[in-house]
């Protein structure tokens, strides 16, 4: 079939990752899935066109609102994969909810990450339920052989003769539902105390204003260190250099970056958030915190307990085995495409 995948595309985000692994999984099977930015058109005729032209049979659209709001009326069937912000988020405001309660009924189907973003969506839209499938997201990391973790720090302005460097990576693109500043004076406390004590927060300014503020912030903030994206095999390379891997999100849908971590054998320590419950079981798989004072004594608890750590590390490696396998995702996807047919 001819595909059209909708997403919002801006590099490095979740979405654009997983608009990206969706992709893959359905050209290997034959199918033509042509990927298009979502923040390119302005409303249903501008997609209906566009399928006209390039004669798409099916289509896919990331996020429930961004997304599913250009294929209402479509012609061709389509499939709605929920993005988190959307079922977290959106449903808050009038209108969004009234369009994607109308995109949904119109979905020949929708997936939902976790067990609870599905009870999200069925709680606004009852009516849908049966339609909402569970699909956790896939996993797999690629970290380079090659990547120059002196080159890293001196980028990062951290001093490569500090002894016993303990690094903390927060991997999210600059906007305000990353919350990527929660733990920044809480950081710089303990910095001030313990020189060895660094996080770096690393993604794309999604948000333009919003990373002025980030980087304002950070420039006046010893300990903390912003560096643009970078190459995923490259990041992989990094987390698996660092102590821990950090989410401060005030929302989530399902965070890849906490999953590559697991895969990577890097501790987790996540704002508990419903998102991030939803895949880390605290003192299992890794570390939930509710406020950022919380987050200094787990990250403290995790530094000076080396089994506590490999006991974290190891299930959660089986975890993600266990639940967010690529090959089962791939299956899943391209058997939810049948039903577009």
């Amino acid at each position: 079939m001819r595909l059209l995948l909708l997403a919002c595309l801006r590099a490095q985000t979740g979405n654009a990752t997983t608009a990206g692994r969706i992709q893959d999984h359905l050209e290997a099977v034959g199918h033509i899935c042509s990927l298009k930015d979502a923040f390119g058109y302005e409303n249903p005729s501008e997609i209906a066109n566009l399928i006209s032209a390039e004669k798409f049979e099916a289509a896919l659209a990331i996020h429930l609102y961004k997304g599913g709001r250009l294929l209402q009326g479509s012609r061709i069937p389509f499939g709605i994969i929920f993005g988190g912000t959307d079922i977290n988020e959106d449903v808050k405001h009038e209108e969004k909810h009234r369009v994607m309660g109308a995109v949904l009924e119109e979905a020949r189907f929708a997936v939902a990450f976790t067990e609870k973003m599905k009870e999200l969506a069925a709680a606004e839209w009852p009516d849908a339920r049966s339609k909402i499938y569970i699909q956790t997201q896939g996993i797999m990391t690629t970290p380079s052989a090659t990547f120059n973790w002196k080159r890293f720090l001196q980028n990062a302005g951290i001093p490569q003769d500090t002894e016993n460097l303990r690094l903390f990576l927060l991997i999210c693109g600059l906007r305000r539902v990353k919350d990527p500043l929660y733990l920044v004076d809480v950081f710089s406390e303990w910095h001030r105390r313990e020189p060895h004590i660094h996080l770096v927060i690393i993604g794309p300014a999604v948000d333009t204003q919003f990373t002025s503020e980030v980087n304002e912030k950070v420039n006046r903030t010893p300990g903390v260190h912003l560096l643009q994206e970078i190459p995923q095999d490259d990041l992989h390379a990094a987390a698996k250099r660092c102590f821990a891997v950090v989410n401060s999100s005030i929302s989530e849908g399902m965070s890849a970056a906490i999953l590559e971590a697991m895969d990577l054998d890097v501790p987790v320590l996540a704002r508990n958030i419903p998102g991030n419950a939803a895949i880390i079981q605290h003192k299992v798989t890794g570390l939930l915190f509710t406020d950022p004072q919380e987050f200094v004594q787990l990250s403290k608890s995790l530094m000076n307990d080396p089994t506590l750590e490999r006991e974290i590390v190891t299930k959660a490696k089986v975890y993600v085995k266990k639940h967010h396998s690529w090959d089962c995702e791939r299956e899943a996807y391209q058997n939810l495409v049948l039903r577009l047919q």
